[in-house]
């Protein structure tokens, strides 16, 4: 299957041509400011199979789990496109929100559930990870 997505201005694209290897929900505190105080929702694809076009912007920090994270961004509209971890560049983790609907995407596990505020609801039928959990397991692209 493949994935098409915008920002909220149409000036950054995306062409997906694979499957994501992970579908998530993440609760830590970094991805709460970029929700404003909810979580994120992403499907994990591989960096060979994400195609983007448009002027982005970046931002860095040093997440709980030691790695270097760089969310990337429209330049122009700032909605979130995706995030890659410096431990694992083989990853983009494309947020839901700029994918075409319907993609039919849902998440099948909330990570960082340590760092949810009391009053989150996670639907019980998730997986979940108080922290990070293991790395996906694929083969090479």
């Amino acid at each position: 299957m493949s994935y098409t997505g915008k920002c909220a201005c149409g000036k950054v694209t995306l062409a997906i041509s694979g499957e994501p290897l992970a579908t998530r929900q993440c609760w830590c505190r970094q991805c709460q400011y970029v929700s404003g105080g909810g979580p994120v929702h992403n499907a994990t694809f591989h960096t060979a199979d994400v195609h983007i076009e448009g002027e982005m912007g970046t931002r860095q920090y040093v997440a709980d789990s030691g790695n270097t994270i760089t969310h990337w961004f429209c330049a122009a509209c700032a909605v979130p496109i995706y995030a890659q971890a410096s431990i694992r560049p083989q990853f983009r983790v494309v947020r839901f929100g700029v994918l075409d609907q319907p993609h039919g995407l849902k998440p099948a596990m909330a990570i960082w559930t340590e760092a949810a505020p009391d009053w989150a609801v996670i639907d019980p039928a998730l997986e979940r990870h108080a922290r990070q959990p293991p790395i996906p397991v694929t083969p090479a692209k």
